[in-house]
């Protein structure tokens, strides 16, 4: 509860800067540059608000609560017996939303599957080879280096080491299960496409602003390296001493 509320206080604050003077926000013109700062700041938190799928008349309700608040009014309903409401409507417009990404993820994996014959795994993930690589392949506790590219079902990209222009590298069993699966089908020098379903990815919470509950992945992976756990652990050599 105390989590809903401090992130709902977040996107409120945001938008108390730009709609408690009782204007249209779109109206409101962005004059100096504290003004585009708070407008950033607003837009950025507002986003979240996307997931609720808020109607005009809910936004209508949601600005006069922050207006009369921000103006130190007396509230018009019980507070205390709301706030246990708003953690229902709250899970349940999420839920709602968690629950359409997965319809749509399952047919973007079915269609991911038959129009590129790609290979679908007992656990729902699906992957194509785009390349062969030569190497070794993963185990779950080994290290990896890799590039990789991840957008959502649209195309929109959330991450991306090669825009970065740098590799990372990281125990491969510490990242999402489509990730620690789908490395485990490669070799190093390989690159392969990934198309994660939510229970391998981030689930029903997603991982906002960028990721929304029950989104399906897409990543393409280019597998550099592969160091095995023992090696790792190894203590380093001494260096050679001086003569």
């Amino acid at each position: 509860m105390k989590r809903t509320l401090v992130f709902l206080s977040l996107i409120l604050t945001a938008l108390v800067l730009t709609s408690c003077n009782g204007n249209d926000p779109k109206k409101i013109d962005l004059k100096s540059e504290d003004d585009k700062t708070f407008y950033a700041m607003g837009f950025m938190l507002g986003g979240n608000l996307q997931r609720l799928t808020l109607t005009d008349a809910e936004l209508g309700a949601l600005y006069k609560g922050i207006s009369m608040a921000a103006k130190n009014e007396k509230s018009e309903v019980d507070m205390a017996k709301y706030q246990n409401r708003i953690q229902e409507v709250f899970k349940a417009r999420m839920d709602k939303v968690a629950a359409k990404e997965k319809e749509s993820g399952k047919a973007f994996v079915d269609k991911f599957v038959k129009d590129e014959s790609a290979t679908k795994t007992a656990s729902g993930l699906a992957y194509k080879v785009m390349k062969e690589g030569t190497g070794a392949t993963p185990a779950a506790e080994d290290i990896v280096e890799v590039h990789y590219h991840g957008t959502l079902t649209d195309g929109t990209v959330f991450d991306s080491s090669v825009e970065r222009g740098k590799t990372i590298s990281f125990p491969l069993n510490r990242v999402i299960k489509g990730w620690t699966e789908g490395l485990q089908t490669m070799k190093e020098g390989g690159k392969s496409k990934f198309v994660i379903p939510a229970d391998l990815a981030y689930g029903e919470a997603g991982a906002p602003p960028k990721i929304p509950g029950g989104a399906t992945l897409v990543f393409e992976v280019e597998l550099f390296k592969v160091t095995k756990a023992a090696d790792a652990n190894k203590p380093a050599a001494p260096a050679p001493k001086k003569k």
